[in-house]
Order: structure tokens, then C-alpha cells, then sequence
């Protein structure tokens, strides 16, 4: 260990300042220095007067900052708020496979779980054309013993050809009507909105739809003819089977 003869004090330092500020007395710490008080300054601001041309009024004169221009936003045209009805028949004609009963709950009646995916054949509603098809999965929510049914949470699209589709989701009840809510769509259906009433004629061959859509443009008149009134009975045109051109949308979805 050093000496304590060995030890020096650091002498205080003195710092020359100009003459018209007295020296400010410094502070001193065994070993280093401590902070230096500043030497006290007059601040001066300058202002300058800005002199604006006379006007007839100085009132008028505007003067803006620029973190007060804010740009414009984009406003969007309003969306068309008419209802539109579009009506059409979902038939199935047995020719595709469809639909298919998945028994995922492994039991051998319905039951929760199970699932079914459904592909078929779509008819305008005066059932003079042929529009396209539905595509979409089902799943059992509640077999009904007492109705002798079932209530599905379904989830499905309907394809137009060129017009685009409209997908819906929403409770399909086998032994009663009911309306699915419009989720959006393409094509001339983009922005849809609004909803669609669900009517079982012949489970699960025959169903007949009436679309209450807004939010679009005005629809094809091929789309919204006069719809035939719904019935177990019903059955599209020759010519519509057939998918004749003059029988057919453009391009329909097959």
C-alpha cells in the first residue's frame, strides 16, 4: 500500500474568463473535478418584423401554417342503397356426384360433425336459363329427430359464368325455410351486401332461392326474369339442360 506522504491533493483549478464575467469558483473532488458551473450569458433574440403589403382589410389576409395542411381524404362514392331480388333454382341432376355424406363422428345416424360437400347445377328463375352452380360444405350442427331433420352450418358460393358469384354462410335447415347472410362476391356482385332466403323443395334435389342484394349496380336483365313460383314439381327447359347458347349465360360456371 502506498505511503500517505505519498498522496497529493489535486490543487483547485482556476479557469480564466473573459474580463467583463467574474472567474466562478470551482468545486473540487480527491482525484477529479467536479462539474463547472457555466459563466453567466446574456441572451439576446432577435425578432424581425415582417412588414405585408396593405390590403383593403388586413383582416383578410390569411396566413396558414404548414401542419395545418392536411391532404384531402378520398372519399368513396356512396354504395347504391336498392334492394335487388335475383331468384334462382339450385337442382341436382344426380350427374355430378354430388353430394357426398361424410360420417366423420363415425356413428351410423346423423349426427355433429358429420360433413357434407355439395356441388350442383344453378337455373335463373324463370328456369329458362342455365347460370352455373353451387359449390360449398355443410356441417351437421343438430340432427332433429322430432322434424325428421337436420340444421347444417353451411358455407357456400353460387358461380354466374363472366357475372362472378356470391358466397353465402348461414343455416340450412332441412325441414324449414331460412336465410343466409350475403358475405360478398366478384364480378358485377363485388361489394355485395344483404341476404338470401333459403327454400327446401324436394331435400336435397330442389332448392329454390330469392337473393335481396344492395350494393351493386343494376343486374342483367338474363340474371332477373320473371321467376316461376316454386314447387316440388318444376323443371328447367329442354333447352336449358341442354346449355343451348340462347339458353345459357356467357361462360357459364359447369
Amino acid at each position: 500500500m502506498a505511503s500517505t506522504g505519498s498522496l497529493k491533493m489535486i490543487s483547485s483549478l482556476r479557469i480564466s474568463h473573459p474580463t467583463s464575467n467574474p472567474p466562478a469558483q470551482t468545486q473540487t473532488q480527491l482525484g477529479c473535478t467536479l462539474f463547472q458551473p457555466f459563466p453567466k450569458q446574456s441572451l439576446k433574440f432577435s425578432t424581425t418584423q415582417h412588414v405585408f403589403p396593405s390590403s383593403s382589410s388586413s383582416s383578410n389576409t390569411k396566413i396558414s401554417a404548414f401542419f395545418f395542411n392536411k391532404p384531402k381524404e378520398h372519399q368513396d362514392s356512396p354504395k347504391p342503397s336498392k334492394v335487388q331480388e335475383l331468384c334462382v333454382y339450385e337442382i341436382n341432376e344426380r350427374d355430378r356426384g354430388s353430394p357426398a355424406y361424410l360420417r366423420l363422428s363415425g356413428k351410423t345416424e346423423n349426427c355433429l360433425g358429420d360433413l357434407v360437400p355439395f356441388s350442383n347445377k344453378l337455373y335463373s328463375g324463370d328456369l329458362e336459363k342455365r347460370i352455373g352452380i353451387t359449390s360449398g360444405l355443410c356441417v351437421l350442427i343438430q340432427h332433429v329427430p322430432e322434424k325428421k331433420g337436420d340444421r347444417y352450418e353451411a358455407i357456400y358460393s353460387f358461380y354466374f359464368g363472366d357475372y362472378g358469384h356470391i358466397s353465402v354462410q348461414g343455416p340450412y335447415l332441412t325441414y324449414q325455410d331460412t336465410f343466409l347472410a350475403v358475405t360478398g362476391g366478384s364480378g358485377i356482385f363485388e361489394g355485395v351486401q344483404g341476404k338470401v332466403k333459403l327454400q327446401q323443395l324436394v331435400f336435397p334435389f330442389k332448392l329454390f332461392y330469392t337473393f335481396y342484394l344492395k350494393g351493386i349496380p343494376d343486374l342483367p336483365a338474363l340474371l332477373t326474369g320473371k321467376p316461376v313460383p316454386p314447387s316440388p314439381s318444376v323443371e328447367p327447359s329442354p333447352a336449358a339442360k341442354a346449355t343451348q347458347p340462347h339458353a345459357s349465360i356467357p361462360n357459364f360456371t359447369n
